[in-house]
């Protein structure tokens, strides 16, 4: 099992960019008709976002630091059969501010079946895609 990020930028590996953890968020997508693991990758990531204010980086409680400074690391439980198709361009647009200096794609996720094809929604097979997202919000 991986590591998190590190919460610490003392013991920084060289190379590596310096990271401060605040928060850790997690969201789920899916992408039921059309077989689209982006659609379901995006859906995570704003699922893992789309509930939380962080009004550190905007308030001075943190002396220095504002969104300007804010640094994310994105890890995507994605299903292994399908992570070529996984557009991480349209992932990194999901969020609004902070720079992205780390998106990992592992083994996760699932493909199981929706129950159904449809044609008129697209649909290759009756697969449903399943990703999951860890947001890991620091500076």
């Amino acid at each position: 099992m991986a590591s998190p990020p590190s919460s610490s930028s003392s013991a920084c590996p060289p190379g590596e960019v310096p990271f401060r953890l605040l928060i850790l968020e997690m969201g789920t997508g899916y992408d039921q008709h059309g077989q689209d693991v982006t659609a379901a990758a995006v859906r995570a990531c704003k699922d893992a976002i789309c509930s939380n204010s962080i009004p550190a980086f905007s308030t001075g409680v943190i002396p220095g630091i504002n969104k300007e400074h804010m640094k994310l690391k994105v890890k995507l439980g994605v299903p292994h059969s399908v992570q070529g198709g996984l557009d991480l361009q349209a992932v990194k647009s999901v969020f609004p501010y902070g720079e992205i200096v780390q998106l990992e794609v592992v083994d996760g996720g699932l493909v199981c079946s929706s129950g159904v094809q449809l044609e008129d929604f697209g649909d290759k097979s009756d697969n449903c895609y399943v990703v999951n997202a860890a947001v890991y919000v620091g500076y």
